[in-house]
């Protein structure tokens, strides 16, 4: 065995289908396109979720439920790593939304929430909206308070 006898393993190589070139091919004339009918012609493609005339299933669902987007919520987020560098930069012992309204890193009526990735090492004295108990737990072993705002 050399590589001037290697081939490919048997049934692994299969001729492509030659469509549309002549009767003798087996796949001339309608060239497996059937007759008649826009899915014979040029430039044909349904349309996503079309089934042939039938009722499609996103219609036939019934529509439920409306998110009104006033009352949502919405949380910034500040894990214990982010907060170690707010201190380091800032130089902060208490950390609330005021400070970080001050300093132009929250805005308007975003509300507050702390995660836990990362390790916070000041005592820190934080005001929150919401807080993980991951982060409630670094932030008390390095001496610190987590508040919950109502």
């Amino acid at each position: 065995m050399d590589l001037s006898n290697l081939k490919p393993a048997e049934g692994s190589i299969k001729k492509r289908h030659r469509i549309g070139r002549g009767q003798g091919s087996g796949w001339g004339e309608t060239s497996k396109r059937g007759f008649k009918g826009a899915g014979s012609r040029s430039g044909n493609s349904r349309k996503r979720g079309h089934e042939g005339g039938q009722m499609p299933l996103q219609r036939r669902l019934p529509k439920r439920g409306f998110n009104n987007k006033n009352f949502e919520v919405k949380y910034v987020s500040f894990n214990l790593d982010q907060i170690q560098a707010l201190v380091d930069k800032y130089e902060i012992t208490k950390l609330d939304l005021d400070m970080l309204k001050a300093n132009r890193i929250i805005k308007g009526e975003e509300r507050l929430k702390v995660l836990g990735r990362g390790e916070l090492k000041a005592k820190v004295e934080i005001w929150a909206h919401a807080c993980s108990e991951a982060a409630k737990k670094g932030v008390e072993a390095a001496g610190g308070t987590v508040n919950v705002i109502a």
